[in-house]
């Protein structure tokens, strides 16, 4: 095993050319650094700036140097909230006219309004007869209905119905039905004063309908539609 002497030995003339250039670096003639203090800078004082000048922007309360602004912080907060009050309603009430112009636009204009309602006079159908109007673009059926089929309907019972409904809910007049000429099984017409039970029926599919609309027979799960309608008068019946 090498001595550390026969090592020290054979890497001699690096370690003292390391050690020469090391001591020509850090200490140049064998003699230490002496750290030389820098000179300090001077600062001066630029008295050229010119101060703006705020005093229009002050309010009066506070422009007096020997005065508390306390004093005035009272008067100075309301006039703060009514500032700030005045932005608010002035903004709710812009934000409500928009918003009010907005809803207007998206309303029916008034030729759509007249074609939403059906007016019918009811003189001109006779009693035992159903008369077909097209509203909305649907069928609209008007029954002017017998004796016989008032009292027929009002006595039928509601356990047997798929949809059970009464008579007198379906109807404000009992001479009248007005309902959906739209079959609640997939959108057909039905036919007027035929069928099992001498109502409605649609031959697409087989469901029979009451005088009164109500489902009794076929694949329909429900009784055809009552619309909103009126009577202004004992004539006149307005639909819509």
């Amino acid at each position: 095993m090498m001595s550390l002497a026969g090592r020290t030995g054979a890497v001699a003339p690096y370690l003292k050319a390391t050690k020469h250039t090391f001591t020509n670096l850090v200490l140049p003639g064998g003699k230490e650094l002496v750290a030389v203090a820098a000179p300090a800078g001077t600062r001066l004082a630029h008295t050229d700036i010119k101060i703006p000048d705020f005093s229009d922007y002050r309010r009066p309360e506070v422009t007096d140097p020997s005065k508390s602004s306390q004093d005035s912080s009272e008067g100075r907060r309301v006039f703060s909230y009514l500032v700030t009050g005045s932005t608010a309603v002035v903004g709710v009430y812009a934000a409500k006219t928009v918003v009010t112009q907005f809803v207007s636009s998206m309303s029916a204009s008034a030729d759509v309004l007249a074609l939403s309602k059906i007016e019918i006079k009811l003189g001109d159908i006779p009693e035992g007869k159903n008369v077909t109007f097209k509203w909305r673009g649907k069928p609209l059926f008007v029954r002017h209905r017998t004796e016989k089929e008032i009292a027929t309907e009002a006595a039928v019972n509601l356990s047997e119905l798929r949809d059970p409904q009464h008579d007198k809910d379906r109807v404000l007049n009992p001479e009248w039905v007005i309902v959906l000429g739209v079959c609640t099984h997939l959108g057909c017409v039905p036919i007027a004063n035929a069928g099992d039970f001498g109502g409605y029926y649609c031959p697409c599919h087989g469901s029979h309908y009451d005088a009164s609309g109500r489902i009794r027979k076929g694949p329909a799960p429900l009784n055809l539609e009552v619309p909103y309608y009126e009577f202004p008068d004992d004539d006149t019946v307005v639909v819509g």
